[in-house]
């Protein structure tokens, strides 16, 4: 194309060619420089094209060659405006915070930037805009469930094409990692072994905590859980439960190295209900998992913050198909965060926990209903016996087994007075109703029956009919003047505390009650001396152990007895108790019945 000068020297010519021709009236001339000046221009126009096509081609190539590079670099690039907004990002980003470019294009950037460095964020932006060349910091950035420490440098830069001036957001890693020698298929991990075992020993811990005794007789499984996953996994641990159709804040644990204050009383209090994250996970009984906290309203008002929670893990408490509350745990800022492995162990002690509640519950109902039925199996007073002492104790005991098995009871006869001992050999309301058999039947039958054994007998036969599947070892006694008459269904022997410190006791044995029918129990006629005493004793007492294992047994016992020669039934049921305390201690599960019968002197 020819440059401006002589551009411009051809126009000067064919103006004044044109001025020339004005006042010449040949058409011809004149139609010849109009010819010369159409191709002039033609000319011009067409190399003007080509040079623009040249330019604009290759500027295109250049783009589009940069636009490759930027969507291939192996770092993660964010460009962003000068207000923080995200414009453009590489696959990298893509791959690092797990949403494709178009739902992350138009956000605001410092909601992927852990909440305690927003700050620092805007300050580091702000002092690039004003003439920095480039500054970075050190941050967390997290999406979807992912969360990464990273180095984040911000530059500027004018892009073509762009009105203003944009950010460039790189994010590199904290540390360097040399590539480690290659795992041979079917080979774990260590590392993933020993997160495994770990999570596995934490699962077996609160299994066996869940299975104790002691969780399902008291409300005491939920908190003492509580109290192993805050000592083992997390910062705070708050439960709620579902009762009467709403949410109860049932448990808060904060962390052990700080006193309980107003903040944990806050938590406390806080109603469950206006906390979103667990009304989501009671609705949809599924568990969630907020690696790096974005929302700090998740627990209700600014709970979150002022706790300076870095992560947050809530789960369901639930059985198949009923949620009865939910698990919450939170860890700091400071602590690693929660991740996917986290919520599948908790969502997994969720089910135990409502496995537990619901095996509580159940105990309970049952545990209620057989003290309502021992109730009427145990005498509220013991009655007076002309000539005779009487005294009575029974322990409920503490373990699972104690509930409902074993009663007494003193009753008026024909011409004297009766009493009973035993022991079912079940446990709960099903126990607790054939112990109520035995006890009513018997007094029933001894309106007309002179020989306790002929008694037990006949209520033996009834136990069979009923085809209760449960037996009953018992030992009766019918008191008439000085003499009692004794029998044993599958009982321990009678004891028998004579003056001068000796002990005595009965056969014993016999058939128990319910076993088969038509059988009798033995009987044995006593004549009790003035200051001897019998005493009748369940096998909740001589079977009960000690924390080392060692039964109680009818040699301690009469060892125990032998101290009590001269006084009072009711300083003989005390020595026994005290006895059996100081062996077994806090060891003591079974209930364990006495019944003592003495003729003063």
């Amino acid at each position: 194309m020819p440059d401006t000068a002589e551009l411009e020297r051809a126009l000067s010519g064919l103006a004044d060619r044109i001025a020339t021709l004005r006042d010449d009236p040949d058409p011809g001339a004149m139609l010849r420089e109009l010819d010369a000046a159409e191709e002039l221009v033609r000319k011009a126009l067409s190399e003007l094209a080509r040079s623009r096509r040249r330019r604009d081609g290759g500027s295109q190539r250049e783009q589009k060659l940069l636009r490759q590079v930027f969507r291939a670099l192996p770092i993660p690039v964010i460009i962003m405006d000068t207000g923080g907004t995200v414009r453009r990002i590489n696959n990298e980003t893509t791959r690092l915070l797990g949403s494709p470019a178009g739902y992350l294009i138009g956000r605001a950037f410092p909601l992927l930037v852990d909440v305690t460095a927003r700050a620092a964020f805007r300050q580091r932006l702000a002092a690039v805009l004003h003439g920095d060349d480039s500054a970075s910091f050190q941050t967390r950035l997290a999406h979807q469930g992912r969360a990464h420490t990273v180095r984040l440098v911000l530059s500027r830069l004018r892009m073509p094409g762009e009105p203003q001036e944009m950010i460039a957001g790189v994010v590199l890693p904290t540390e360097v990692q040399l590539p480690e020698p290659a795992v041979q298929a079917g080979v774990p991990d260590d590392a993933a072994v020993l997160a495994a075992a770990r999570r596995h020993e934490l699962l077996s811990r609160l299994t066996g905590l869940l299975l104790d005794e002691e969780s399902l007789r008291e409300p005491v499984a939920l908190l003492r859980a509580a109290r192993l996953l805050a000592a083992e996994t997390a910062d705070w641990v708050i439960a709620d439960v579902a009762r009467d159709g709403d949410l109860v804040r049932s448990v808060v644990i904060g962390p052990s190295d700080q006193p309980v204050g107003r903040l944990q009383r806050t938590v406390e209090e806080a109603p469950p209900a206006l906390a979103p994250v667990v009304e989501q996970v009671m609705t949809t009984q599924s568990g969630v998992v907020h690696e790096m906290l974005t929302d700090d309203s998740l627990l209700g008002g600014d709970v979150l913050q002022a706790m300076r929670a870095g992560s947050l893990l809530s789960v369901p408490i639930r059985t198949d198909g009923e949620a009865h509350g939910v698990l919450t745990l939170v860890r700091l800022r400071d602590r690693p965060p929660f991740g996917l492995a986290d919520l599948g162990l908790m969502e997994e002690i969720g089910l135990h926990l409502g496995l537990a509640m619901r095996a509580q519950q159940g105990f309970q109902r049952r545990a209620q209903a057989a003290d309502t039925l021992q109730t009427g199996v145990l005498p509220r007073t013991l009655p007076e016996i002309p000539g005779f002492e009487i005294a009575a104790a029974y322990h409920r005991g503490s373990g699972i087994r104690a509930i409902g098995g074993e009663f007494y009871d003193v009753f008026p006869v024909k011409n004297g007075w009766g009493f009973v001992i035993g022991s079912a050999a079940g446990r709960g309301e099903e126990a607790a109703s054939v112990t109520a058999i035995v006890r009513n039947g018997l007094r029933v039958l001894s309106v007309w029956e002179d020989d306790p054994g002929q008694a037990l007998s006949k209520v033996s036969d009834a136990l069979v009919a009923q085809n209760t599947g449960l037996f009953v070892m018992a030992a009766a006694g019918f008191v008439r003047g000085r003499k009692v008459r004794l029998a044993s269904a599958g009982h321990h022997p009678t004891a028998l505390i004579q003056p001068g410190g000796g002990v005595r006791f009965s056969e014993g044995g016999g058939v128990p009650l319910g076993f088969e029918e038509g059988s009798v129990p033995p009987t044995e006629e006593l004549t009790l001396s003035p200051g001897e005493t019998l005493v009748l004793y369940s096998d909740g007492l001589v079977g009960a152990q000690s924390p080392a294992g060692d039964n109680y047994g009818e040699q301690r016992l009469t060892e125990a007895l032998a101290r009590c020669a001269g006084q009072p039934p009711s300083a003989v049921v005390k020595a026994i108790e005290e006895d059996h305390r100081a062996f077994c201690g806090s060891h003591a599960v079974d209930e364990i019945t006495i019944l003592t019968l003495r003729r003063p002197r």
